[in-house]
Order: C-alpha cells, then structure tokens, then sequence
C-alpha cells in the first residue's frame, strides 16, 4: 500500500541553519548588550538604591581634609616650634579606613620629634594614622627647631601640601542594606492618600485622553472645508512646549484680578467670588440632596492632561479610522443602519485594538507624569502623586533611599498592571 502523504521535514535544524543562527545571535549581541545596560541598569540600580540608607550628602565621597600650621614663634636659632596638622574625616556618617599621609617638610628645620605612628626618611614624613571613624578629628604634631637658614630664609610650612593615601567607605557598594525605606514609605500617613491620588489622576486622565481623541478622531475622519486647519489647531496642545502651556493656564486659572476665567464666571453671575481653582483641596457639592466632597485642583489637573494628551490618542485612533474599508460601511448604511449602530459595531470593534494599546501607553505615561503636576500646583492641594512624592523624598527632604523605594513601588504598581493588561486586553479586530 502507497503512502500518499507529503514528504516530512527532517527534524532540528541542519549544520548549516546551526551556523547561521549562530551568527546572527553574534550580531544582535552588541544590541543586546545596549539595550540590557540601558534599560536594566538603570532600574537595578534603583532597586538597589532603594534598600541602602542613602541621603545626597553621601553621594560625595569621604575624604580626608587637613589644616597645616606652624605653631609657636621662631625668632633666633634653637627656637622650637611644632608643625600641627589638624586633619579631620570629611563625614559625619562614613568611615575611611587606611589612612596614610605623607608630607615633605622644609630642609631647613632641625626636626627633634615626630607623631608615633610616624617615620622619617630624610626630610619626608610618612604616617599610618589607621581608620578614620564618620566625624573623627586629631592632630598629628611634629616637633622643630630653628635654623639659621629658616630665619634668613622663611618657609611657609604650607608650600608643601600633605598627601592622603585612604579607603574611604562608600555607603552604595557596601553590605549595609536596611528595609527602612519601604517602611517610611508604607507607614507614611500619605502614603495611602497619594496612591488614591496617583490612581484617580492616572486612571481619569487615560480614560478622558482616549475618549476625547476618539470623538476628535471621528470628526476629522470627515470631509469638510478647513480640516487640515482644524486637525493641526488640535495638534498644538501636544506640541506647545509645557512649560510655556503650564504657566497660561496658570494665569488662566489665576483667584487674582488678572485670573480670565474667574473674571468671566464672575460676569456672568455663575460664582459669587473668585475660585482658586490650582489651591483648593476639596469643594463641597450638593446633588438630589446629598453632599460629597469634589476634588478640585486634582480635577482640574486632570483637566490639563486631558486638552494636553488627547491629540496623541486623535492621532493613531484616525490612522487607524482610515485603514478600515468604506466597502463596510456602505454596506451597513444599504442595510439601514444608523451612523451610531456603524460606529458601535463596525467602528468600536475595528478599534479595540489600537484603543487598547493606547490604554495601555497612556496609562504608563500618566502614571508616571511628573512635570505637569509640578507646573501647575508644585504638588500642592491634594494632586501629590507617587512621582512628585520621589521628588520630594529624594531631593527635597534628601532620602534617595526613600525616594528610590517610592519609584520601586510605581515600578510594581505598572508592572501589575501591565501583565494584568496583556493577559486580558482585546486583540485588533483587523
């Protein structure tokens, strides 16, 4: 009996396919290693910096520092003298070990006298002054005598400057880890109400972002006089540098006289008095009777992101938009229907997609916002999220370990959320 079936490939990969894969590895290998230094140093080095008690100061380096003086008064020959080097560990935290100086000392001094831990070959000093504990100071004294010589011509014992030879400790690389960083942060009586804060600015700012780009996506998906005006006044939100956005909203938003927006509410009889819309906290709103609080400069920060960061979502939704057959659509509009039954089950569906993919973008970006925040309210007011929080644990209170552990936190809050995304996010209905 015939065997009709097609010939089978030989299993693995031959000698030759070997070879090539081989290769090719080797030459992705230098982008390999760029990519793993550029992306996960970085991030092992936070990871590490968060477990080690770590201020800016300690980013210097200890060092020895020494004052040199000749003291006592050398007025004729046999006079004595001592010269006095005051020497002092530049650290009040980090110790340095292995201390040895060496100096040359002027020719022209008779030396009776040195320190005990110090030797003398010739006219050099050389001392082992051991380990230097954070904040030690002492005085290492030599003891001289005039010489003709040094009275006709006089030496300033500082012309020669001493030399340090030491192993100062460095608080990154040593074995000192300590797990109260996370512990400062997590029992912080803010550390709660920042994360609410983060996840509504993050959450509410994606969802307005992806939603008003999809209304702006649809409009310019149409043909009208004037629309390649209108989609670039829509990209101007996004291109304006931030700063120069940040402060006229600022001046928009202004309580003061020169405040636009509140002169206007005002005319118009909608506020009785001025709204510091940046510097209030909480607003009291009543609705069917009942009252709650309203987040104001948090919302109004949301705000902000929102008119920002919608042109990106307008951008790739429209690409998008455009890619889908218009066959689809007439059909559907021969079957009769409507402009919003063909947006909700031809239009959605093609975008699910890309609608994700820009969830998941605008979320991680978001999240990790800094500069918009810091520009409109410096975090104030209730809008101080994760991101502004390491700013102010690393530079403004000066604990890098704190704010490399507050960074670690936001690091796993996205990590989270990204597996959580990829594992249940739709695919393009392409």
């Amino acid at each position: 009996m015939s065997d009709d079936r097609p010939p089978q490939p030989p299993k693995g990969l031959g000698p030759l396919a070997k070879r090539e894969m081989r290769f090719a590895y080797m030459m992705l290998l230098p982008t390999f290693a760029i990519v793993l230094s550029v992306v996960l140093f970085p991030l092992f080095a936070n990871v590490w910096i968060s477990f080690k008690p770590v201020t800016l100061g300690d980013l210097r380096a200890p060092s020895i520092l020494v004052n040199e003086r000749l003291m006592g008064d050398v007025e004729a020959v046999g006079d004595e003298a001592d010269i006095r080097y005051r020497i002092r560990n530049s650290s009040r935290q980090s110790d340095i070990a292995a201390v040895f100086m060496t100096d040359e000392l002027p020719a022209t001094l008779d030396i009776l006298n040195v320190d005990d831990r110090c030797t003398l070959d010739g006219s050099v000093l050389a001392c082992d002054l051991g380990d230097y504990e954070a904040g030690k100071r002492e005085d290492v004294i030599v003891r001289v005598a005039a010489t003709q010589a040094f009275l006709d011509a006089p030496i300033n014992v500082k012309d020669t400057e001493a030399a340090f030879e030491f192993d100062p400790e460095n608080v990154l690389i040593n074995d000192d880890f300590t797990l109260d960083n996370f512990r400062k942060v997590f029992n912080g009586s803010d550390f709660w109400p920042v994360l609410w804060a983060s996840l509504y600015y993050t959450i509410a700012g994606t969802i307005g972002a992806l939603v008003m780009g999809l209304f702006a996506a649809q409009l310019m998906n149409m043909t009208f006089r004037g629309r390649s005006f209108l989609r670039g006044l829509y990209l101007s939100p996004y291109v304006a540098p931030v700063i120069a956005v940040a402060l006229a909203w600022v001046l928009l938003l202004d309580p003061g006289p020169g405040g636009t927006l509140n002169a206007l509410l005002i005319q118009l009889g909608v506020i009785d008095g001025p709204i510091n819309f940046l510097g209030q906290r909480v607003a009291e709103i009543r609705f069917l009777g009942l009252s709650f609080d309203f987040p104001v400069a948090l919302t109004v920060v949301i705000i902000f992101e929102i008119w920002r960061y919608f042109p990106l979502a307008m951008l790739f939704i429209l690409a998008r938009m455009q890619s889908v057959s218009t066959d689809i659509y007439e059909a559907a509009e021969i079957d009769g229907a409507t402009p919003l039954q063909q947006f909700r089950f031809i239009s959605l569906p093609q975008l699910a997609g890309i609608m994700a993919v820009l969830f998941l973008l605008r979320f991680i970006w978001t999240f990790n916002k800094f500069d918009d925040i810091f520009l409109l309210t410096g975090g104030a007011a209730g809008t101080r999220t994760l991101t502004v929080n390491v700013y102010e644990q690393a530079f403004a209170v000066s604990n890098l370990g704190a704010g490399a552990a507050v960074a670690v936190v936001v690091f796993l809050i996205l990590l989270v959320f990204s597996v959580i995304f990829f594992k249940f996010s739709p695919e393009d209905d392409a």
